[in-house]
């Protein structure tokens, strides 16, 4: 059904196609409420568990498949009922306000468009898929097509592109062939498009012309437009020069309960330099294949569950020259994602520390998650502590809710998954994704400039 619908969608593009003073912040808020309330209060708490788990799920897959001038700005970010974070950001001449999922794992920006987007398997809670507000291109004077022979177009898709440009003349100057559809998979679905220049506007403070964003047409699971952040030309990051950004990210509900925080954007223009007190810092990594260069990589050298060293091979720890292996940090990607060797030694270490409770083998079944366990009955239960220790000492010690979650007033369940695959072996991409579930409470910053990541926890609310 979806690949019938994505052919027809890429039909219609075609055929559309053929025819014709420096300030110093800007603040955009991030919201969510906490995942408890959401489990507590759910009709279907089991179901809700494990679809974070399966989009999480769903999400990993994707990443480990390749994949061919003002200071500060701050926006509130918003967490949102499927999982993931929001931003508002405005668009056209005059501006047209979208919420976008802000995404560190993919780079390109685009929204919802025209009066025709259709939008499949899109039922999540609190969005109907018939009410999803879409971009039209047609109110604004600033909006443009990519040309097939703008260089922004090479970039997107590479340079080969230029075969496709079939009704350019080679010493063409102003050929009108617009730039080609695309068409991009995530971890639970897809979006296509065409590629425009538009203005992007923070109100009241900066106004970026010629910014390059996806007008899609037609999308799968995809409610909202995505914010890409990643490490391509086309992230936002990247079309603004920025020399690092941050945020902080609230906890969950899952309800769309309007509760934000900060994301800060900051070229480092203007007076002064913004240094954060307090960080812990580690490197970014560089990933060897162009397949992965979308990613965050950073060197996670020991997980350390109570007391004990848990022995991870070093091949999981580091992207080998295939592509394959090493950490990314990921906004998208909800619970924590571990290659299943990696998996089984943390799932096993906190089994062996929590031997004395009573395991919920039904429900570790019915969610996938694991180890799950009963704890009704108990005056008090002791769980270890979960640390991340990463290259030049930078430790992330996790609040308990970061990684045991109540599916009911009963049990708890470890809140990392891993897919099925057995072996010692290395799967394509990644082999730990740090999710934002595993991120709440913590001001994380990318530095760009510099090349490393920071961390400090504090409450984000």
């Amino acid at each position: 059904m979806a690949s019938s619908l994505l052919l027809f969608l890429l039909s219609f593009l075609i055929l559309i196609t053929s025819s014709k003073s420096t300030p110093t912040t800007i603040t955009i808020p991030l919201s969510a409420p906490s995942f408890t309330e959401l489990i507590v209060s759910s009709k279907n708490p089991l179901g809700s568990l494990s679809h974070l788990a399966s989009l999480s799920l769903s999400r990993a897959h994707h990443i480990k498949s390749p994949k061919t001038n003002f200071s500060l700005i701050k926006t509130p970010l918003f967490p949102r009922s499927y999982g993931g974070y929001s931003i508002s950001l405005n668009f056209g001449t005059p501006p047209q306000t979208a919420k976008f999922v802000m995404d560190t794992g993919s780079s390109l920006v685009w929204f919802p468009c025209t009066s025709r987007y259709l939008c499949s398997e899109c039922n999540f809670p609190n969005i109907k898929k018939t009410g999803i507000p879409t971009f039209l291109p047609k109110l604004s004077s600033s909006s443009k097509r990519i040309g097939c022979k703008n260089p922004r177009c090479s970039t997107f898709f590479g340079p080969e592109i230029q075969s496709k440009c079939q009704e350019c003349d080679s010493t063409a100057q102003n050929c009108t062939q617009t730039c080609p559809p695309y068409v991009i998979q995530y971890g639970s679905g897809s979006t296509a498009g065409l590629l425009l220049s538009e203005t992007l506007d923070f109100p009241e403070k900066k106004t970026i012309p010629d910014f390059l964003v996806g007008c899609s047409i037609f999308s799968i699971r995809q409610p909202e437009g995505i914010a890409g952040f990643g490490r391509s030309p086309e992230s936002l990051p990247s079309q603004l020069g920025l020399k690092k950004f941050s945020y902080c990210l609230v906890s969950h509900a899952f309800d769309d309960t309007p509760t934000s925080s900060d994301l800060v954007l900051d070229t480092g223009s203007g007076s002064g330099v913004n240094k954060t007190a307090g960080l812990s810092h580690t490197p970014f990594l560089k990933n060897p294949t162009a397949a992965f260069r979308d990613y965050y990589y950073v060197l996670l050298r020991n997980i350390v569950i109570g007391d004990t060293h848990v022995k991870v091979p070093y091949k999981f720890l580091v992207p080998g020259s295939d592509g394959n292996g090493g950490t990314i940090v990921d906004s998208g990607t909800t619970f924590t994602f571990m290659e299943n060797p990696v998996y089984e030694l943390v799932a096993k270490e906190f089994e062996k520390q929590m031997a004395n409770y009573s395991v919920a083998t039904e429900i570790q079944n019915l969610t996938g998650l694991r180890p799950c366990y009963n704890i009704s009955g108990e005056e008090s239960v002791s769980v270890p502590d979960l640390i991340f220790q990463f290259k030049g000492g930078a430790k992330m010690a996790l609040p308990l809710t970061n990684y045991f979650s109540f599916v009911d007033s009963e049990v708890i369940c470890l809140t990392i998954v891993s897919d099925k695959v057995v072996g010692p072996g290395i799967g394509g991409g990644p082999a730990i994704i740090l999710g934002n579930y595993q991120q709440r409470n913590f001001y994380v910053e990318f530095d760009l400039e510099n090349e490393k990541f920071g961390f400090k926890q504090q409450i984000c609310a």
